[in-house]
């Protein structure tokens, strides 16, 4: 009996060890959830700017006053990704740190670029949209959310597969958004803001409570 406890011991030991090389494992559930509040925060801001752009407080009319509009969600947008990126960059320090694991590691590198390929060919998309096609601002939303979606799939072999259904879900709710064109605000919260929670905090309680 004892013989056999140790042999699945060892067993585990080497399937962490074959994980921990392969897979970058020190991602924070936290981050998730720090990124989704974020966002939402972020969403009602934008909700609040486009709200007076409606209304015109504050928004001159005509193109100048698209374009100012235009302009203020674009600085909110870098502003609420790099206090996420930020947040997320802390909680995974954090973790990597408890359980004595390199965070910059060839793993981490891989996931970074795999991640980067497909944001990078979105953004660039969105950013041809705006400057060659007038009026197309209002497919940022599902645009943003396809290509986040393509990134964590494309990403996710080389951390936690978990992370592969956010992408699903992610895809699935920018195309949904396609549809609802006038909705787009409110399926970017949802996306960015209420499933990195919820994905959050399934990591958390999944992968990190009570260790």
């Amino acid at each position: 009996m004892s013989n056999s406890e140790d042999q699945l011991n060892a067993l585990k030991d080497i399937r962490q060890m074959m994980d921990r090389s392969s897979r970058f494992i020190s991602l924070s559930g936290l981050s998730g959830v720090f990124a989704g509040v974020i966002a939402l925060m972020g969403a009602y801001f934008a909700n609040d700017e486009i709200d007076k752009f409606i209304n015109k407080r504050g928004y001159s009319y005509g193109v100048e006053g698209e374009m100012d509009l235009e302009f203020n969600l674009l600085k909110l947008g870098v502003f609420v990704l790099v206090i996420a990126l930020a947040g997320g960059i802390l909680f995974t320090y954090r973790k990597s740190q408890k359980n004595n694991l390199p965070i910059w590691d060839k793993t981490s590198k891989s996931l970074l670029v795999n991640l980067a390929i497909p944001l990078v060919v979105g953004g660039l998309f969105i950013i041809a949209l705006l400057i060659n096609h007038a009026h197309t601002y209002a497919i940022i939303a599902p645009s943003c959310l396809i290509f986040y979606g393509l990134a964590l799939i494309n990403a996710s072999k080389y951390t936690f597969s978990d992370i592969r259904y956010l992408g699903f879900l992610e895809i699935i709710l920018g195309l949904v958004c396609m549809f609802y064109i006038g909705y787009g605000l409110i399926f970017w919260a949802f996306g960015f803001g209420v499933l990195h929670i919820i994905y959050g905090l399934v990591m958390y309680f999944k992968y990190e409570k009570g260790q």
